[in-house]
């Protein structure tokens, strides 16, 4: 987008400016076309040109109130986390199926212990048998990048995690960068900045696993000392207090329905339909060249290649031999990364996470009544 930008304002002055005769018109003709291209760039920032919400028009808080900030248009919330909580925020509405986006700038500097966590799931519901989709963001100390994964549970299998981890190719602290999980009857993707970077494929053999229950989009800031930076080895210094996180450009798109009805998913099937023929649903040849890119230069951990945990690898897994040449049967990079980190997780976010709970919102969903979570 620079680059056009800069091209266009090249050929704008090479066109408008090259003799002073009409300097006057020629500066307010540049300064309209350049007006109209920024506010069209604008308009087409969130993932795949959606439209977005507000807060008020998508979301409830979750906990911690007093640690949420919204802006004056209320189109940007920031979640703090402080000695006295983390906080989040969720869609005030189910969804089966969807595709959930955000455009999320993360804490800087000695980020130790947090965790960021962008997903959706059904856990207030279904507490035995829930659904998930995570991208989990994690701290590191100063000087270190901050890291990433995806994560995928289905009927309660946590048991039976499908967690993978990356490395980032800029700075997730310095700009805001766009998240997004498409998830369909057919497949799950996730994306960075319109990048494929993981796709699962819905496979008959994975039966329960494969998320179908209705979800809701959930955003947390929290203290995950115990298991986040160096397998729990550096724990988050509250000194550097507040830490806080942006997000913006928010996009729920799927079928709102409700959960404790058990409506059958036929009543979605037209709404599905138009979400599964929209060009986020597949990955295209340069989507794929694109994501091939991605993980065999920044993904470090695969559950697909971790023989010790899986002698037979899950169904949905794809071995693509020049990713699997990079692993050991450990599912790590045989070579040694420039940052430390474990891929074993506690399967909660946190003390308070289980405990949350929401009760329903007459006329419009949900309403949070959850605690703040014990950091």
């Amino acid at each position: 987008m620079e680059n056009k930008q800069i091209h266009l304002h090249h050929l704008l002055l090479h066109h408008h400016f090259g003799s002073s005769k009409n300097t006057l018109k020629s500066i307010s003709l540049f300064s309209l076309v350049l007006c109209l291209f920024i506010t069209t760039a604008a308009t087409k920032s969130s993932a795949f040109n959606l439209s977005t919400l507000t807060f008020e028009q998508g979301y409830v808080p979750l906990f911690s109130d007093f640690n949420i900030q919204r802006s004056p248009d209320d189109k940007t919330v920031t979640l703090l986390l402080n000695r006295l909580s983390g906080s989040g925020i969720i869609s005030a509405d189910y969804y089966n199926y969807g595709f959930f986006s955000a455009r999320i700038k993360l804490p800087a500097d000695y980020t130790a212990g947090i965790v960021v966590a962008f997903y959706t799931s059904n856990v207030d519901t279904f507490e035995k048998n829930h659904d998930e989709l995570d991208i989990e963001f994690l701290g590191n100390s100063n000087g270190k990048p901050w890291r990433f994964q995806t994560n995928c549970y289905g009927n309660g299998s946590v048991s039976r995690g499908r967690e993978e981890r990356y490395r980032f190719w800029f700075d997730p602290s310095k700009d805001a960068h766009q998240y997004s999980i498409y998830w369909s009857p057919k497949n799950i993707i996730f994306y960075v900045d319109e990048i494929p970077i993981r796709e699962i494929v819905r496979h008959p053999a994975m039966g329960g696993d494969y998320p179908s229950k209705p979800m809701s989009l959930y955003a947390t800031i929290w203290d995950a000392s115990s298991w986040a930076t160096n397998g729990g080895r550096e724990k988050v210094d509250y000194k550097y207090e507040p830490f806080s996180s942006e997000f913006r450009d928010l996009v729920l798109e799927g079928c709102i329905v409700d959960p404790l009805e058990q409506i059958s998913s036929t009543n979605c099937t037209d709404r599905v339909a138009r979400l599964m023929a929209q060009r986020f649903a597949e990955i295209s040849p340069e989507g794929r060249k694109s994501m091939k890119w991605f993980r065999e230069k920044y993904m470090y951990y695969s559950y697909c290649y971790d023989n010790l945990r899986y002698s037979v690898p899950p169904p949905e897994c794809v071995i693509v031999p020049s990713e699997k040449e990079r692993f050991r049967d450990t599912g790590r990079l045989r070579e040694k990364m420039r940052f430390g980190g474990s891929h074993n997780r506690r399967h909660n976010r946190g003390r308070g996470r289980s405990s949350r709970r929401r009760s329903r919102r007459s006329g419009s969903g949900k309403e949070a009544v959850a605690a703040a979570a014990a950091m």
